[in-house]
């Protein structure tokens, strides 16, 4: 990698990894691209374009302009508002995907398309989730990220495209507001406890999910597009974690930190059931084997750091 340019850079992920990437190849050599425009600490900082990628004619013309070599694709609509509208989903985070893929195949440029653990459905494994499973999926997201992984192999055997990608847990972020998924209640609840003292959660107090602390996921992401081609074998679906977590252990740890903060719970059942839907615990000893993955935070050392930074910042 030399020179980037990143989709949905006004995400979640994508805002913290412009900022990761930049620091690590230089500001320039990382250009953020959303469909809207992007805050002042990402453009401010560096190259940024206003980019449709279903537009495949533009996303060409993008990298081409930038003379770049890999693309971090991150747009696309998460799993709550997917459900909303499952067929805007199934278009976009399709479309999108095999936009950038077929610039990809036509240009010779890595791919690097983030896969999640909402490919895993009621009939997967719920706990120590291998990395080869069955994959079942009953949300429109999972669909899409299933169907994902499978067409990122398909242009790496067909084409020689260079395409990698991880499944992110739940992801737990001071950087960028939650972006509709299911597991948003781990970032609402320290903003909660910070500014509130108290938190009603849409989940039960002991559906336990598989979670990662932003810049391990960030570092994951970036450790995968560096990693030697030649120990890769899975490639676009890594499993990736870091712990697994309930809504009330993790509130019982902000409590260390806030004793005085509170949890209710008022069930949202829709995003319960997704949840409910996906892995207890993730097998990611294939990712530690290929590519020497490993988390650097636990529930301890994230929830000090999430406190501090949001304190700060507030």
């Amino acid at each position: 990698m030399k020179r980037i340019v990143i989709t949905g850079a006004g995400g979640q992920i994508g805002s913290e990894l412009v900022t990761s990437l930049r620091e690590r190849y230089g500001q320039e050599a990382v250009l953020a691209t959303d469909i809207r425009p992007l805050p002042d600490a990402v453009s401010n900082a560096g190259p940024t374009a206003i980019l449709d990628v279903q537009d495949q004619a533009a996303v060409a013309q993008t990298i081409r302009s930038h003379d770049a070599d890999t693309i971090f694709h991150l747009a696309a609509i998460l799993s709550a508002v997917g459900e909303e509208n499952p067929s805007k989903a199934y278009t976009i985070n399709m479309g999108t995907l095999r936009s950038v893929l077929e610039v990809a195949r036509q240009g010779d440029y890595s791919v690097f398309t983030p896969s999640s653990i909402a490919v895993f459905g009621p009939t997967s494994p719920k706990q120590n989730t291998p990395q080869n499973t069955i994959m079942r999926p009953t949300t429109m997201y999972g669909i899409t990220k299933v169907a994902g992984e499978l067409l990122c192999d398909y242009y790496y055997r067909k084409y020689g495209v260079d395409t990698r990608g991880v499944r992110y847990p739940g992801l737990i972020s001071y950087g960028a507001p939650p972006g509709g998924g299911t597991t948003d209640w781990a970032v609402d609840i320290f903003i909660q406890a910070i500014q509130n003292h108290r938190y009603t959660c849409f989940l039960k107090k002991d559906t336990i999910l598989p979670m990662m602390y932003m810049p391990d996921a960030i570092e994951a992401s970036i450790q995968l597009m560096e990693a030697d081609p030649n120990r890769l074998i899975h490639r676009n679906a890594f499993n990736v974690t870091a712990m697994h977590l309930d809504p009330q252990t993790l509130a019982d740890e902000i409590k260390k930190h806030i004793p005085n903060f509170t949890i209710e719970y008022k069930i949202d059942q829709d995003r319960e059931s997704i949840a409910q839907s996906w892995p207890r615990t993730i097998d990611d000893s294939v990712a530690k084997k290929e590519w020497d993955w490993s988390p650097k935070y636990n529930i301890k050392s994230m929830t000090a750091e999430m406190i501090a930074e949001l304190s700060h910042s507030s």
